[in-house]
């Protein structure tokens, strides 16, 4: 019995009559057998991942996969198709400064394989983790934001000779130029020390334990040109026991959260459970 030859049909737009139609029937006229079926609808954007079984395909792949996009054009929806024995591990840097807690975190999780990706290299604007990344095995460069232009100039060209497919933004103090964003529009992500878009900017911990919160968290979220704006891929909270919790302690907590909401959001990208859709 022939064995299956698996890959998944992605599907994603905005929501309309018909498209779970469409698509089934012209799968089903080239001899494709639908495994499974996933469909949501989200803010009003259609998404809907399909298994499918090509085993049986009676037209070339090429010619599949060009209907496919052509079919998705005509009804103004974005089309991917994966198969399975192709799927690679994405290429992931991490940009880091002095704070190692989401350092840490990552490359724990990728070494245990939560993560499914590899660590090309660990760029930073201080050579302080630079031990933390030997541990590992893994690429270190760091180069001194004294002269900002020449820094970014060099994380630029770092980034695109090491191709990255995301970058993680894993407590790098500094605020990325247009020119970066651009090149890696929808592949960065951030972790910001509070529930955005409350404290925004510097220094969230003081703001919100001065403020008297009883209640502080993390945001992760893809980094764009309008600081802290981009769009939100996960929050988490913890609490403060005002009167009690010290301003240390409201950020030792919130350090291993950071690390945690960080992680999971990367996992998401690599699993390819993230979409951006018109900044959302």
């Amino acid at each position: 019995m022939p064995q299956p030859v698996l890959a998944v049909v992605s599907v994603l737009g905005k929501d309309q009559k018909g498209v779970v139609a469409q698509f089934a029937t012209y799968m089903a006229q080239r001899g494709i057998n639908i495994e499974d079926i996933e469909q949501r609808v989200v803010r009003g954007f259609f998404v809907m991942d399909m298994l499918v079984d090509l085993k049986d395909l009676t037209s070339d792949l090429s010619e599949l996969i060009t209907g496919l996009l052509d079919l998705g054009k005509r009804m103004e929806m974005e089309v991917r198709v994966h198969l399975h024995s192709e799927r690679r591990k994405k290429k992931v840097a991490l940009l880091v400064s002095k704070e190692p807690h989401c350092l840490r975190q990552l490359v724990a999780d990728f070494h245990s394989g939560k993560l499914h990706g590899d660590i090309v290299g660990v760029f930073a604007n201080h050579p302080d983790l630079e031990p933390v990344a030997k541990e590992a095995n893994l690429p270190f460069a760091w180069k001194s934001h004294d002269d900002i232009g020449a820094h970014f100039k060099w994380l630029l060209g770092a980034l695109q000779s090491s191709g990255a497919d995301l970058t993680v933004l894993a407590r790098y103090m500094r605020i990325l130029p247009p020119e970066i964003i651009r090149a890696f529009a929808s592949r960065i992500i951030n972790i910001h020390p509070s529930l955005l878009p409350y404290f925004p900017g510097a220094a969230p911990y003081k703001q919100a334990y001065e403020s008297g919160v009883r209640v502080h968290g993390c945001t992760a979220h893809f980094v764009t040109e309008q600081l802290d704006e981009g769009p939100v891929i996960l929050q988490d909270v913890f609490h403060i026991n005002v009167g009690v919790d010290s301003l240390e302690d409201v950020k030792e907590n919130g350090l291993e959260l950071e690390a945690h909401v960080l992680s999971k959001s990367v996992q998401l990208y690599l699993d390819e459970e993230l979409v951006v859709v018109e900044g959302r």
